[in-house]
């Protein structure tokens, strides 16, 4: 009997941690003002593309350019998003891709813009850049500055907005948390929540999207540690990757 009722206790345990996620997600979208409220609606055979860095990235085969395809999405919050869309969208047979390459910050995506983006024609682009545009400032490697980060966004937007005027845009949140192995908070904040400001801004001048990671993480810690979602504070493990995938399909609606 008192077998029976652990393993029960467990499982009611494991039923309220799979719950968690959710709710975070969906406290997080909630909670900001200017989420658009419009929802991402898909034709028939529609293409998704997921552009950014190596949180996007994340390992996937740059080789591959099959659509819904592990190897092409990589094992990150791209494949975690398009494993559910795929699922709950299966009538529209969507195509979704990730081109996103590790260590990129905006410019970067700008010089292949052409060949990893446009050239996909895509319905709905989703962007996470950011963090190596603040990260990189801190190393020497880079000496770019927000009116940087936002002027070269901004004219990136405008230029695909140009190219495809029916473009669906989804404009996601850069994010670090304060207690991973890679973030020092003096040397982080509160610089980098201008890149953030900077990214919301532009969500609104665009009508895009906005998904806010940050926001979702910030709920995240209250609940578990920050290394528990990522180690080094701006990779993801796999919790911190099932997050971002709730947190963009509310933010979308799909």
């Amino acid at each position: 009997m008192n077998t029976r009722r652990n393993f029960l206790k467990k499982a009611a345990f494991a039923g309220v941690g799979m719950a968690l996620i959710p709710e975070i997600a969906n406290a997080a979208v909630h909670g900001q003002n200017r989420v658009s409220r419009k929802n991402v609606t898909l034709k028939r055979d529609a293409v998704i593309l997921f552009q950014g860095d190596s949180i996007t990235d994340c390992g996937r085969k740059r080789e591959s350019i099959t659509c819904n395809n592990v190897d092409q999405l990589g094992n990150g919050y791209a494949l975690f998003t398009a494993t559910s869309i795929l699922a709950g969208q299966a009538d529209k047979q969507p195509k979704i891709y990730n081109r996103g390459i590790s260590g990129n910050k905006v410019y970067q995506l700008r010089e292949r813009w052409e060949i990893d983006t446009l050239s996909f024609m895509p319905d709905v682009l989703s962007i996470l850049i950011g963090v190596n545009d603040y990260w990189h400032t801190l190393n020497g490697k880079y000496n770019g500055t927000v009116q940087i980060y936002e002027s070269d966004l901004r004219n990136l937007l405008k230029y695909t907005k140009e190219k495809l005027p029916k473009i669906r845009l989804v404009l996601c949140e850069p994010f670090a948390l304060s207690g991973g192995s890679a973030i020092n908070d003096d040397a982080w904040f509160p610089m980098f929540n201008d890149y953030r400001a900077s990214l919301k801004k532009l969500a609104g001048e665009f009508d895009a999207v906005f998904v806010p990671f940050q926001s979702a993480f910030d709920e995240a810690v209250k609940v578990a540690p920050a290394t528990y979602w990522s180690a080094d504070g701006v990779h993801p493990d796999l919790p911190g990757r099932q997050l971002m995938a709730e947190t963009w399909l509310r933010a979308t609606r799909l």
